[in-house]
């Protein structure tokens, strides 16, 4: 349930307890009003290098003062992006330092790209940029690429869980709300459990982002760039007790997604999935994506402050073990519960197993 809408999300990902985490959790969601989801203006970043400066301040002053023209340039290089509202949105001019080039200049374009994810779009615009802003400034435009972090594309997700329904198993609701919170501090706190916690956020996120066709490297790189924005690399994700004692969640990072282009509008299993999930935008994609990864995100560090990581993992991991055995279709079951009881998951014992029914 997200935004008051429900949702069938598909998921492509090689571990089934992923697709189950996720699944349960957003039946906890749903019982606070599901998910909350909104994003910012689909704005990506498109950088340009300017090296071999003799004046990096006058080049920049001379770039600004053209801001106008330079981005009336851009306009005329996709009409129809144009035309459904897209388009360069500001141009913004940073002083640079390195000790292997001296000072330089980046110039970034702000380029609304609208239902697309935009690289296409913002390259070509950089390339269309490049000799008009090497002539204001007198440099040379030596790299010409999009930002894989884009913070000005940011997804937002909040739910609540009702402190009623955290309860299972043995664990009171208090004991379970506390303990997430704890798991969550400490991924808040260090680095190297920061990175773990963020991966499993990213195994909801990344395997909705396959699902539709587009580019999962890309929102990965500008998620674990976003977690590090402070200077220190921290948790994407917030969980806090409110007044009324319930568990409430949020989640933010760039979400660069698109509807349009690419294998997105290409590959047969994409539309499927696309269309499965009945978005009409790419913010609504992000929307539902960035709400995926609360829900993983909820279940992992559910199962790590209680039952343990591997109780839920190793019985859906039992039945592939089962089945790369060779376990026939009647004997996945009781196969895989007899791993999970042993303690003992492994394709060797299964096979063990196997033949000690054989000989029966």
């Amino acid at each position: 349930m997200i935004n008051g809408v429900e949702r069938l999300v598909p998921m492509v990902i090689e571990e089934p307890s992923v697709v189950a985490a996720a699944s349960y959790m957003a039946k906890l969601a749903k019982a606070g009003g599901g998910f909350t989801a909104q994003t910012t203006s689909p704005e990506m970043i498109g950088q340009i290098q300017l090296l071999d400066l003799e004046d990096p301040s006058n080049a920049k002053a001379a770039i600004l003062a053209e801001k106008g023209s330079l981005l009336a340039l851009t306009a005329e290089i996709d009409p129809i992006l144009t035309s459904l509202g897209g388009g360069a949105r500001d141009l913004l001019v940073r002083e640079l330092h390195s000790e292997a080039l001296g000072d330089f200049l980046v110039i970034h374009l702000i380029y609304d790209v609208r239902d697309a994810m935009g690289a296409n779009a913002i390259n070509t615009a950089l390339e269309r940029l490049s000799p008009r802003i090497e002539h204001l400034s007198g440099g040379r435009a030596h790299l010409r690429i999009l930002s894989n972090l884009a913070d000005r594309r940011l997804a937002r997700a909040t739910c609540r869980i009702p402190l009623e329904k955290l309860s299972f198993n043995g664990f009171t609701a208090e004991t379970v709300r506390d303990g997430i919170i704890e798991a969550w501090a400490f991924a808040e706190a260090d680095p190297y459990r920061a990175a773990t916690h963020n991966k499993g956020i990213m195994n909801g996120i990344d395997a909705v982002v396959l699902a539709t066709g587009n580019d999962w490297r890309a929102v990965e790189a500008g998620a674990h760039a976003y977690a590090a924005r402070s200077g220190r690399y921290t948790s994407l994700s917030r969980w806090w007790q409110d007044e009324n004692g319930d568990l409430c969640g949020e989640l933010e990072l760039p979400m660069a997604v698109g509807t349009v282009g690419g294998a997105t509008r290409v590959h047969p299993t994409a539309q499927a999935a696309l269309a499965l999930l009945g978005v009409e935008s790419a913010q609504e994609l992000a929307e539902v994506i960035v709400s995926v990864g609360l829900a993983q995100n909820l279940a992992a560090i559910r199962a790590l402050a209680t039952e343990g990581i591997q109780r839920g993992h190793m019985g859906l991991h039992a039945r592939q073990v089962a089945i790369a055995a060779g376990a026939s279709e009647e004997q996945i079951d009781s196969l895989a519960a007899q791993l999970v009881q042993e303690k003992n998951v492994r394709i060797d014992r299964a096979k063990e197993i196997i033949n000690g029914w054989k000989e029966v």
